[in-house]
């Protein structure tokens, strides 16, 4: 007997809906999708914050600025973190203007901002940093993602779900309509990326109440896998 070509397009698309795959496909054979699924607690975060100041002219705007920047980024070297962790954006620096009705422009002063992105590898000092951040005059908290460290593995135990899934399905069929599996002639499948949970706290919730929105979130990873199977004749 020949041997079944197993085809695996791995991190393509799929070319189309599983009837195209249907059309190259010259015997007997059935198609499955299998899916996977597995959650995981996430155990790192990654946060953004800002700064933004309002001030009368360009240069005490940056100013304020760098400095609530300066200070925030030497506190989290303090605590233990390395300064691959931390990225901190240039400065953007605006004027602002009041428009009043039938008049000319009046300058207002020059809006400075700047955004940092911290990796935490501990969810347990997620707290402590936000609160540092703020009490270093950092007026803005963008949003948190939670993640999961070992990624990786979880996404393997997820794809190894949908492989299974897909050849359960198969074999239910095939008996169900007296036929038999021959293995598998063709595998299609697109890589699949775990989804980080967002969050956004309040700047002003208590430290215990966002310490259990931590805990209490769990990261669904998902994977999928197309095979077609062929039947004996």
């Amino acid at each position: 007997m020949k041997k079944p070509l197993v085809a695996a397009m791995l991190g393509m698309s799929l070319m189309g809906l599983s009837g195209v795959a249907s059309a190259n496909v010259s015997v007997p054979h059935l198609q499955t999708t299998g899916h996977g699924e597995v959650t995981a607690q996430p155990d790192m975060a990654v946060f953004s914050v800002a700064v933004e100041e309002l001030r009368p002219t360009a240069k005490a705007a940056k100013e304020a600025a760098d400095k609530a920047v300066t200070a925030f980024v030497d506190r989290l070297l303090k605590e233990g973190l390395d300064r691959s962790q931390i990225q901190s954006a240039n400065i953007n620096l605006q004027p602002q203007y009041h428009y009043p009705k039938d008049q000319e422009p009046e300058l207002k002063g020059y809006r400075a901002s700047r955004y940092i992105t911290v990796t935490v590898n501990s969810l347990d000092k997620l707290n402590t940093y936000l609160d540092n951040a703020l009490g270093d005059g950092i007026n803005r908290i963008n949003n948190i993602e939670l993640k999961v460290s070992n990624e990786k593995e979880y996404q393997d135990q997820a794809r190894q779900a949908a492989v299974k899934d897909a050849m359960e399905k198969a074999k239910s069929l095939a008996d169900g309509f007296g036929e038999k599996l021959d293995g598998v002639w063709q595998i299609n499948y697109q890589t699949s990326y775990p989804r980080p949970v967002m969050m956004r706290m309040a700047m002003d919730a208590p430290a215990m109440e966002k310490s259990m929105g931590y805990q209490d979130t769990q990261i669904v990873i998902r994977d999928q896998v197309d095979v077609t199977f062929k039947l004996q004749d």
